[in-house]
């Protein structure tokens, strides 16, 4: 830790963490100390009063999300931490290189096993895992998509550990959230600490809907020349509504619920004051067992009977394609390196964590002599539920989790407890240490593009190491320094 950072922040102490800011990274040695100069002219009170300022801004602009499991607070803010997370450019290189190599990959798994299956029959995954996943739709068994791409957006949970070398946690190729935050916390930045950002290059975020509206106007059937758009919502008490609006918002394209569509001679239609109006392409946020009660969950309120006809027939785009569940189930996570390397002939850029998989023999057994070591989490949940701690967990905590286990041992996996990276944070004592991870975004249509940076998710409580906003995270602005930039914070 350099001298600037020591007078700066005398109390703060990663312990044998990575810390973001002030370990030597990758093509750079530490974030230039322009940042922590910067930060430390703010000073701390002003810091917290601009924090306080942000926060209220979120709130006055509705960003927010819900938590089901809280009956006394069901709408919050995504706590926001004002200290950004920054990323050199060579950083930022391989990461992106990495998502574009694993999403080519998931399409390229998702195109086999709704097709002929090679990689199945040759053995690389087991069938059961494969076609006995819940996730599993015999309804697309060859169905072709537009440029074989399943997996439109995606979001790769990415981690650095105590070494300073990223992982893969975990893929997202289902209906992935939180890139809204990731635009509202650069623009709020941008109002909040203007002198923060002044002069310095940082690759912009604000592409991104019209990226997402490209990539849903090239799969739209039979080519039109504007074709018609839309973002399908489960409605207003959806975990992710503000997302959903502000996406249609970006792409300048209606917000739809189940009720506004209807389906008529195999194509879909939209609801107006001015009478029906065709669409071409829908971005669906809702879950595939809601999306045609007709073909899956019969009492849906929520999708549009006859939808799946339509689609089939090639009359209408969906994105994420259906079935795409199996290509993030966490148990398929841990044959990554292999997919990967079956279908591109390639390695992993960035690699997974080590994971062992219960349905398996020695998977299980290991874990099971190991309980108190690992990180144990059910392959089927999402948002830090389920999740058992081994190392910081008590007796009766890892006596539960064994017998969960046992009954069900194709429902678990383990991982090691990775020292998760560490960031300055603004917290209650001042600035310390907080963990944190990174979400990066990717669109794909015919070719694959990322969001640059990305969503950081921090723990905001201190030693935790669970970053989801439903257990209490927050969220960090990810700067990804430009190519040009100069120490300095000049051109």
């Amino acid at each position: 830790m350099n001298e600037i950072f020591r007078t700066t922040w005398p109390d703060y102490d990663p312990g044998r963490y990575f810390c973001e800011l002030t370990h030597k990274r990758s093509g750079a040695g530490p974030v230039p100390d322009w940042l922590i100069q910067r930060l430390g002219t703010i000073g701390l009170d002003a810091l917290r009063a601009r924090a306080s300022a942000a926060e209220t801004e979120l709130i006055d602009l509705g960003v927010t999300f819900t938590v089901y499991s809280d009956a006394t607070a069901i709408d919050r803010i995504l706590p926001f931490d004002c200290i950004p997370r920054v990323l050199t450019a060579a950083e930022w290189s391989l990461l992106e290189r990495a998502c574009i190599q694993r999403v080519a990959a998931l399409n390229a798994f998702l195109g086999d096993i709704y097709g002929p299956g090679h990689i199945v029959r040759d053995g690389v995954i087991p069938a059961e895992l494969v076609y006995g996943n819940a996730n599993y739709r015999p309804e697309m068994k060859d169905f072709p998509v537009p440029h074989g791409t399943y997996v439109h957006v995606c979001g790769i949970d990415i981690i650095r550990d105590e070494f300073g070398d990223f992982r893969v946690l975990e893929d997202n190729a289902r209906t992935p959230s939180g890139v809204s935050y990731v635009i509202e916390n650069r623009h709020l930045m941008l109002r909040t600490f203007p002198d923060l950002m002044a002069g310095i290059r940082l690759k912009p975020v604000d592409d991104y809907g019209r990226r997402l509206r490209a990539a849903m106007s090239e799969i739209a059937p039979g080519g039109p020349d504007d074709p018609q758009v839309v973002l399908l919502s489960p409605g207003i008490y959806n975990s992710a509504y503000f997302e959903h609006v502000f996406l249609a918002r970006e792409m300048g394209v209606p917000l739809v619920v189940g009720a506004d569509l209807v389906v008529e001679d195999e194509r879909v239609y939209m609801r107006t004051t001015s009478g029906l109006r065709r669409v071409h392409t829908i971005y669906r946020r809702l879950n595939d067992d809601f999306l045609d009660p007709a073909v899956f969950r019969p009492d849906s309120m929520l999708g549009v009977r006859g939808l799946i006809g339509a689609w089939k027939a090639g009359n209408v785009a969906i994105a994420n394609a259906v079935g795409t569940g199996v290509a993030d189930d966490k148990a398929v996570y841990a044959y990554m390196p292999r997919i990967i390397k079956y279908y591109l002939g390639q390695e992993e850029l960035v690699k997974n964590v080590e994971t062992h998989i219960c349905r398996e023999p020695e998977g299980l057994q290991y874990t099971l002599d190991n309980l108190h070591k690992l990180v144990t989490k059910p392959v089927g949940e999402s948002g830090g539920y389920g999740i058992t701690i081994g190392p910081r967990a008590s007796q009766e905590e890892l006596a539960v989790a064994r017998a969960s286990i046992l009954a069900d041992p194709g429902n678990w996996i383990s991982q090691p407890m990775i020292g998760l990276s560490v960031a300055p944070t603004l917290a209650a004592e001042g600035v310390g240490p907080r963990h944190l991870d990174l979400r990066p975004f990717i669109i794909t249509g015919k070719e694959s593009w990322v969001l640059p940076g990305g969503l950081t998710r921090v723990a905001m409580k201190r030693g935790s190491l669970i970053v989801n906003s439903s257990q209490g995270g927050g969220s960090k602005d990810t700067w990804v320094l430009a190519d040009d930039f100069a120490e300095g914070g000049g051109k």
